[in-house]
């Protein structure tokens, strides 16, 4: 028998649609402003540099800010989860790990990695032997918000098993598999390094989208 909890969701206020609505255009607006830095910024190799090396040279304010609304949507979004979900499996937990996975990518944004590789111009062509504090905060910030929202994922799942919905149960640990092999993946074989990771962040990133997009719809 597949269980349904309604808890009255349709009366959870305008605002919760709003909040929402903010994580549903998190990833979509991350990856818009990505795509077009890799195409015009010269120098860049996403077969070599990942995303996050962007944020470097003369128009690297532009990554900067966009790894910083992205985690300031993820965080609206969190809040209206926070609402909606309260009182459920997985409603507190799974909320706060997406809106440390926000603040995670706000404070990438405000720290930048080291150049290396030849990006940007004039950077040194290999890859940095010692990493800078501003790096290592980056790093740390980066990886604790992906590793968040694999935890929340997992969680969720067990949110969605319980509801019976089995489709949103195997997208969520597909998203907690899938992801971190990637990371493993272009942080292993030196080779596509940026369009692995770059994908390892579609899918996870695209994973707190479309729960957005899924809980707005409950509201509809």
């Amino acid at each position: 028998m597949q269980l349904k909890f309604e808890p009255n969701k349709k009366h959870k206020k305008p605002a919760s649609k709003r909040l929402l609505t903010a994580g549903v255009i998190s990833a979509p607006f991350f990856y818009f402003v990505s795509v077009v830095q890799i195409f015009t910024r010269t120098g860049f190799d996403i077969r070599r540099h990942a995303i996050s090396t962007l944020t470097l040279g003369d128009w690297g304010w532009i990554q900067s800010i966009a790894f910083i609304i992205t985690g300031l949507l993820a965080l609206l979004g969190a809040a209206g989860m926070r609402s909606l979900l309260r009182g459920e499996t997985g409603g507190l937990w799974g909320p706060i790990l997406i809106g440390l996975y926000g603040a995670g990518m706000a404070l990438a944004g405000l720290f930048r990695p080291d150049p290396g590789l030849g990006f940007p111009e004039g950077a040194p062509e290999g890859i940095p032997v010692t990493m800078s504090p501003e790096a290592a905060i980056h790093s740390f910030a980066f990886f604790t918000a992906f590793i968040c929202l694999i935890a929340a994922s997992i969680i969720l799942s067990i949110r969605f098993a319980r509801l019976g919905e089995k489709r949103w149960q195997w997208y969520s640990v597909a998203t907690a598999v899938v992801a971190p092999l990637l990371i493993a993946g272009g942080m292993g074989t030196g080779v596509w390094t940026g369009v692995i990771m770059g994908c390892a962040g579609l899918v996870a990133f695209g994973w707190v989208s479309a729960l957005s997009g899924k809980l707005l719809s409950e509201l509809a």
